[in-house]
């Protein structure tokens, strides 16, 4: 099986043909992606190709499927325009929509894309959250979790996410504790994806992330989009932001009743041969 391995600011992917992963793909991923046994990765990205650009299919590092990942879709961007299969403007086709990407290279490895990572989702239902009845925007919203109470903004950018707030940027205990626990609380019937968010001025945010299927990574494209919407949306910032990750900074800019773009880089590292039998 060949394979490339690529990352967006850490946020770490395989990336496999379609056509080469097998049927049963849960313990084939949780292989591939173990970091000591596999590959290593935060999850694999499967691909075919499409018309006007790429499909791509996500599968978690704990073998299940996830709907979309912003750092991942940036990788699979540049490895298709490196490969030809794509020009520098084309669409990379996911399970909640299409999103158009615009890849520059910034380097012999480097590329730099922009991706419209499209409106928004903030009703509890389509985040979605468990509100009864439901609710246009789950904001501030107080969960009983891990011995405390915490308060979590709610929004989607096709998978399911939630901001908390803190002073200061989130340390090891707190990513440890409330990451895993916020995954799998009852609120989010889906799990969800989790940003500790710590603003530090009308354009910049620090997020650290605890990531649904995965745990903590680096960074997160669809979580520094979802972290910067519940920053706007609370007014903490402007519509225009940059999120200061544990592996770098993504630019994010939201105008108002319009897409969400997010502009990043991503590193193709190496192509190599999976030689392991199934």
């Amino acid at each position: 099986m060949r394979f490339t391995k690529a990352h967006g600011l850490g946020n770490d992917f395989i990336l496999v043909a379609e056509t080469e992963a097998p049927a049963d793909r849960a313990e084939w991923t949780r292989r591939l992606c173990d970091r000591h046994r596999g590959i290593g990765g935060d999850g694999v990205v499967l691909h075919r190709p499409a018309p006007d650009g790429i499909w791509f299919l996500l599968v978690n590092a704990d073998g299940l499927p996830g709907e979309i990942s912003g750092n991942g879709l940036r990788c699979l961007a540049a490895l298709a325009v490196r490969e030809g299969w794509a020009p520098p403007r084309h669409t990379v086709h996911t399970v909640v929509g299409p999103r158009p990407v615009v890849v520059s290279r910034a380097g012999a490895s480097v590329y730099r894309i922009e991706t419209d990572l499209g409106a928004p989702r903030l009703g509890s239902a389509e985040v979605p959250a468990a509100l009864d009845p439901p609710a246009a925007r789950v904001v501030d919203h107080a969960l009983d979790v891990a011995g405390r109470r915490v308060l979590v903004t709610a929004t989607s950018m096709g998978n399911p996410h939630c901001a908390v707030f803190c002073d200061t940027p989130a340390d090891e205990t707190l990513l440890s504790t409330l990451g895993p626990a916020l995954e799998r609380h009852p609120f989010f019937p889906q799990r969800t994806n989790v940003e500790f968010v710590t603003v530090t001025s009308r354009d910049e945010i620090r997020v650290r992330f605890w990531e649904r299927g995965v745990g903590y990574t680096q960074a997160s494209g669809t979580g520094s989009a979802s972290a910067a919407v519940a920053s706007i949306i609370t007014g903490r910032t402007a519509r225009r932001v940059r999120a200061v990750c544990d592996g770098g900074t993504l630019e994010i800019d939201w105008p108002e009743g319009e897409s969400l773009k997010q502009t990043g880089e991503a590193e193709l590292l190496y192509d190599g041969d999976w030689t392991v039998q199934a």
